[in-house]
């Protein structure tokens, strides 16, 4: 059965679609020999699809993996500036699995990698809506009326951010602690808002995907998703309004 060539990258986990429309975008995909263009499509098993040379063959287990993601590393298998990347965490893992969404070089906390194409690209899409929450400390004390404001919603250069559900956690001598949860991915959402509001974030740590929490992991340290974890997060995505294509 014919699907398009996107589909096809990510289901043999080579990448999320987004990256598989990337591979594509530079060239880098075929197709029986000819290069493929976007909204091609191809059987895998009739059609000869090569990423890179290498000849798409066989699929691979899923894998749904959790990191707690260090502060200082970048979040993708490897970077042209020889920073450290995910990937240094990865051995032992072995199948290639990739991101699902980021968290930028300064953050830490949960990051969900697989090599389940239409999994990460179901979690990742705008339309889903799912929710990640995150530990903030931010500089100076936080005011009611500040709260208020990023519950309600924040003017971005990109537009305003949806509502969002925070909790002051704890005052320190000149930082605030607060808790935030949203349900979209704007780059770098949530220090953006912090700062919009007067109060730039100092640190900031993801702490759940969907009620999929980071505990009992130490920075640094990778573990495979529970039965439990992963229907959670399949149930949530069978509730929202998108389409695989």
């Amino acid at each position: 059965m014919e699907h398009r060539i996107q589909k096809i990258i990510a289901q043999m986990g080579i990448s999320s679609r987004r990256g598989a429309e990337e591979l594509i975008s530079e060239g880098r995909v075929t197709v029986n020999g000819k290069i493929a263009e976007l909204g091609m499509k191809a059987d895998p098993e009739k059609d000869h699809i090569k990423v890179d040379g290498k000849l798409l063959t066989r699929r691979e287990p899923k894998v749904y993996l959790m990191l707690n993601k260090p502060k200082g590393v970048v979040t993708s298998l490897s970077d042209p500036e020889g920073r450290p990347a995910i990937k240094d965490y990865l051995k032992g893992v072995r199948y290639r699995v990739f991101p699902v969404g980021r968290l930028d070089y300064d953050s830490e906390g949960l990051l969900l990698l697989t090599n389940d194409g239409d999994f990460a690209y179901a979690l990742m899409h705008p339309s889903g809506k799912i929710p990640k929450t995150y530990v903030v400390k931010v500089k100076g004390k936080i005011a009611d009326d500040k709260i208020r404001k990023l519950r309600q919603g924040v003017r971005l250069e990109d537009g305003m951010t949806l509502p969002a559900r925070v909790r002051f956690v704890r005052q320190a001598e000149n930082n605030s602690w607060i808790e935030i949860t949203i349900t979209e991915g704007k780059k770098r959402q949530v220090r953006r808002m912090v700062e919009a509001v007067g109060h730039p974030a100092s640190k900031l740590r993801r702490i759940s995907v969907n009620g999929v929490k980071l505990s009992g992991l130490k920075i640094g340290e990778l573990r495979p998703l529970t039965e439990k974890e992963l229907l959670s997060l399949r149930k949530e995505i069978a509730t929202r309004e998108y389409k695989i294509n």
